[in-house]
């Protein structure tokens, strides 16, 4: 029976009876040790009556082993492994180190993982709703806890109630974005009632102070009369330990009073990582203690077995027994259950188990969890992976070996976005590179010493470079003997650095930082300064066009090999972003994919090729762009790598913006921006944000499109601009234009004009905005640097429309009797089905000129064009101003709305629902689609069953029609 939890069974009951209904549900309970949280679970747990239930929790000992929390929880659902997707299965059978298919590039990514998690319980539940608990969140490893909370925040009509429950002040369980409910202490009534029902008869002094001290915290009711019982019950009331400790303190008197025997076999249980009831007893038998000494432990209600597994009652019950105890025991268990741990099944459990025991350096046990880091490494479980090398480098007895995982640890814990981790291990790793005195002058012709340390170091993938060999730190570079050596080491951790001050917003530090490293190799290692350097171009995008062409020369003076797979990047970079005599054509961005795939035998780091879609925009190059970052998005969702998804989706966004293809662009970055949040990346949040503001602007959507520019903008760090700055001002610029506001418009859009920000791509594509606006104001004067600019660059890019913009720019800029031949070389250089958006923009402006020139017969045809493609597009305020200009015409107007538009839009389709219907009238089956979309099949379905009849249609067969 639960006491004065009405208000918590009440939601638990509500998340259940949705489920049954086919409604998923989430909730996160959230509170101190011992407030009840357990209890609630097993109350869900007993009223998930008709429900299928799976159940885990986080083991504190456990945080190391990447996916050891996710695998517990569902074992019972590995039946449904083969229903689902290849790539899916793959990744949850690499995760789990179930074979060693599928360990390549991003095979155990969390987020890929979660959505095979998404899916796996959508297959399980196929059959009825699902109860799904997980205890102790707190102490899931990072690699289970991503990936469940993917899987979390996409449920939706699968019929799966979730609940966690996690500690307060027990490391993390991030859950941004789920539902959270705090359990609060008992009441004086429903706390008197729990222990008068749990704990009999107490004499009134005890029950005084049980009731003070336990404050309304169930397990406190509970535990601690056990203590107070006898001549100590009026001893002080206010005690100055914290109640968790005093409950440890309890739970560890109740275990001091067992048989010797008994407390050394609850010592190794409580030192294990794994619960199985068979290794526990194999590392107690080397303590002589075995399963006869059990029931008195279970007896005592501290701890149950059920099948092979063995459970403490409460956490703080394992706590205090592993706290507790002597250090020679602890030690001693632990290399008891090293000893039991099978060398090949469970060498990472038998690791971690010699590190516990370690008490000085010890390069054996440092080269084992060197290996398990590699294993966490190879299955996306970046945070197991810097601990485990972290560990291994305290544990070193070599210099150079230490140094060695140092770097290690910390591009792991870059790679796993832990930034003051990553930041603080790159420092141990260069203060170790500090050098020693110089050595006493050598007798004339005595030979020098040899350089310490081995001529290699292991295969370690980079954080920093996706995969590239770790490189060369031989014992030298620790003694200042190698220069090149210690060299690479700083390059690495300036990298390391580097990222997390980008990542966090300091463009300028992380600029200054990756040039320095590239400096320091561009010699010894040219192809890693290469990558730092393309890395650093990124970063100087945030800072102005000096830095990048500053980078870019640093990058062309570069010695790379002929065979080395950066080289067709960077040979791309510096073609397309260097000072170039006048007339030189830029390279090709499908060409240069091509070459750097070709340079590595058909495979290339993706990230290399993402930065040629940013690049390929710049240059004009947007179909060529828009194909390779389709074809990137597809290999990211094939092979795991969603991460990276967030920047290919922008960039192919941007190429949807710049194709008129809006519905198609707010789809593509409302999926990124999503995965952007989920994954906390904040600078692709702002860019996404301002990307979906420039589609609102388009639509006239003012609170909407003024919302996402504060999201965009929301995302300055300090005195560095937000990344998505550029893109805010030209979308509240070009609301501004539409609904005829000039003189705002002007002011957003100059801003684009400054310095800091002019080499971007959208202060170059909104130059014929800039020009309109300061036409329509009489000073067109404001716009002729500018368009100096967009001239230029418009003819190096070679691209038929570019030259209709300067056309249509041309036109406005010329006297009337100039202008017509301008507005028809831009209306002859547009593609209508192709850019429709500018092409009908150039035909308003047109047909303003032909009416002002009494022309009228003329303008309404060229109006009426302009209106149809306004209306399909669904930018309506540049509808009305054709409406209006059509009237003035003397034409007949229609209807504002009359026009038919997308036809989802004109159906009322959410987003969601209009992303699905759009792949399903591709025929891609709900499968496929979940896959796409990140969502469970049970989902796609429920979508779709809600479009079709707002779309008039009763089959898939018969939505091709439609699109």
């Amino acid at each position: 029976m639960l006491h004065g939890r009405d208000g918590e069974a009440a939601e638990l009951r509500a998340l259940l009876d949705g489920a049954r209904a086919g409604r998923s549900g989430v909730l996160v309970l959230r509170g101190e040790a011992g407030i009840g949280k357990t209890a609630l679970l097993e109350y869900a747990v007993g009223a998930a009556e008709g429900m299928s239930v799976v159940r885990g929790s986080g083991v504190e000992f456990e945080a190391e082993l990447p996916y050891a929390g996710l695998q517990l929880l569902l074992r019972p659902a590995l039946g449904s492994l083969d229903a689902l997707p290849e790539p899916q299965r793959r990744a949850l059978r690499a995760a789990f180190g179930l074979a060693a298919e599928g360990a390549g590039e991003g095979a155990g990514e969390p987020m890929f993982v979660g959505l095979a998690v998404l899916s796996l319980l959508s297959e399980h539940a196929a059959d009825g709703p699902l109860l799904c608990v997980v205890d102790d969140a707190q102490w899931l490893d990072r690699a289970s806890a991503d990936a469940l909370a993917f899987a979390a925040r996409r449920l939706d009509a699968e019929g799966i109630a979730l609940v966690f429950a996690a500690r307060d002040g027990e490391g993390a369980f991030p859950a941004p974005g789920l539902p959270e409910l705090r359990p609060a202490p008992l009441d004086e009534a429903a706390a008197g009632a729990l222990l008068a029902d749990r704990a009999g008869p107490l004499a009134e002094p005890v029950r005084r102070q049980v009731l003070a001290e336990a404050q309304g915290n169930p397990l406190a009711l509970l535990e601690l009369p056990v203590g107070l019982r006898g001549p100590e019950a009026t001893a002080d009331v206010a005690h100055p330990l914290p109640l968790t400790s005093r409950l440890q303190l309890a739970f560890h008197g109740r275990v001091s009073h067992l048989p010797r025997a008994t407390q050394t076999l609850l010592l190794v249980a409580a030192a294990d990582h794994t619960g199985e009831l068979g290794t526990i007893l194999r590392a107690a038998a080397d303590l002589d203690a075995g399963v006869a000494d059990l029931p008195p432990a279970q007896d005592a209600g501290l701890v149950t077995v059920g099948g092979t597994a063995l459970r403490f009652r409460h956490p703080l019950v394992r706590a205090a027994i592993h706290q507790r105890a002597a250090l020679p025991e602890r030690l001693a268990a632990h290399r008891a259950l090293a000893r039991a741990a099978d060398p090949e099944r469970e060498p990472d459990h038998r690791a971690w188990h010699l590190a516990a025991a370690a008490t000085g350096p010890d390069e054996e046990v440092a080269t084992a969890l060197e290996q398990t880091a590699g294993r966490a490494r190879e299955r996306s479980g970046h945070t197991a992976a810097a601990a485990a090398y972290a560990r291994a480098a305290r544990l070193s007895t070599d210099p150079a070996s230490r140094l060695r995982r140092l770097l290690l640890a910390a591009e792991s814990a870059s790679e796993a976005g832990e930034l003051p981790q990553a930041r603080t291990l790159a420092d141990q790793a260069t203060r170790s590179l500090r050098p020693h005195p110089p050595a006493p002058p050598q007798a004339p012709g005595t030979p020098a010493p040899p350089t310490a340390g081995p001529p290699g170091s292991p295969q370690g993938a980079s954080a920093a470079s996706g995969g590239e060999v770790a490189g060369q730190a031989g014992a030298g570079a620790v003694y200042g003997a190698g220069e090149e050596a210690a060299g690479q080491a700083r390059a690495r951790a300036m990298y390391v650095r580097g990222l997390a001050d980008f990542w966090e917003g300091d463009f300028s530090g992380a600029h200054r930082g990756l040039v320095e490293g590239a400096g320091l190799v561009a010699v010894s290692d040219p192809a890693r300064a290469a990558r730092m350097l393309v890395q650093a171009t990124h970063t100087a995008w945030y800072l102005g066009a000096d830095e990048v062409a500053d980078t870019v020369e640093r990058l062309a003076a570069l010695d790379l090999p002929a065979d080395a797979p950066i080289l067709p990047v960077a040979r791309f970079l510096t073609g397309a972003l260097g000072r170039h005599p006048a007339g030189q054509a830029p390279p090709g961005v499908g060409a240069a994919a091509d070459a750097a795939r070709a340079a590595h035998g058909g495979r290339v780091d993706p990230r290399d090729l993402v930065m040629l879609c940013g690049v390929g925009l710049t240059l004009g190059q947007d179909a060529q762009s828009h194909e390779l970052t389709t074809a990137l998005a597809a290999e990211s969702r094939e092979s795991g790598g969603v991460g990276r998804l967030t920047t290919i989706m922008f960039f192919r966004a941007e190429a949807e913006i710049f194709d008129s293809r809006y519905e198609d662009a707010a789809a593509t970055a409302a999926e990124a921006l999503r995965i952007a949040a989920d994954t906390g990346q904040r600078q692709w949040v702002s860019q996404l944000s301002s990307a979906l503001a420039h589609v609102a602007a388009v639509r006239g959507e003012e609170q909407e499109c003024r919302g996402l520019v504060d999201a965009a903008l929301a995302g300055g760090s300090g005195t560095a601009m937000a990344p998505g700055a550029p893109w805010a001002y030209w979308s509240q610029g070009l609301l501004e234009l539409g609904l005829g506001r000039a003189q705002a418009a002007l002011d957003r859009l100059a801003l684009l004009g400054e310095e800091s920000v002019r080499h971007h791509i959208c202060a170059t594509r909104s130059v014929p905005d800039l020009v309109e606006a300061a036409v329509r104001l009489g000073v067109p004067e404001r716009a002729d640097a500018p368009f100096a600019r967009f001239e230029a660059w418009a003819a190096r890019s070679g691209q038929g429309w570019a030259a209709a913009l300067v056309d249509r720019c041309r036109a406005l800029r010329a006297p009337d009797d100039g202008a017509e031949a301008y507005f028809r070389a831009a209306l002859a250089g547009h593609d209508p089905h192709r850019r429709a958006m500018e092409s009908a923009r150039t035909g308003l402006l047109y047909g303003e000129w032909l009416r002002r020139a009494r022309r009228k017969n003329e303008a309404r045809t060229v109006l009426r064009g302009a209106l149809d493609a306004f209306e399909r597009l669904g930018a309506r305020p540049w509808a009305e101003r054709a409406r209006g200009e059509l009237g003035a015409a003397g034409g007949a107007v229609p209807e504002a709305g009359r026009e038919s538009g997308p036809v989802d839009a004109e159906a009322g389709l959410t987003p969601q629902e209009s992303q699905i219907v759009r792949l399903a009238a591709e025929g891609l089956s709900n499968k496929d689609i979940a896959a796409r979309l990140f969502l469970s099949p049970r989902t796609v379905g429920y979508h779709l069953y809600k479009a079709y009849p707002k779309l008039g249609v009763v089959s898939r067969g018969e939505l091709a029609g439609l699109f």
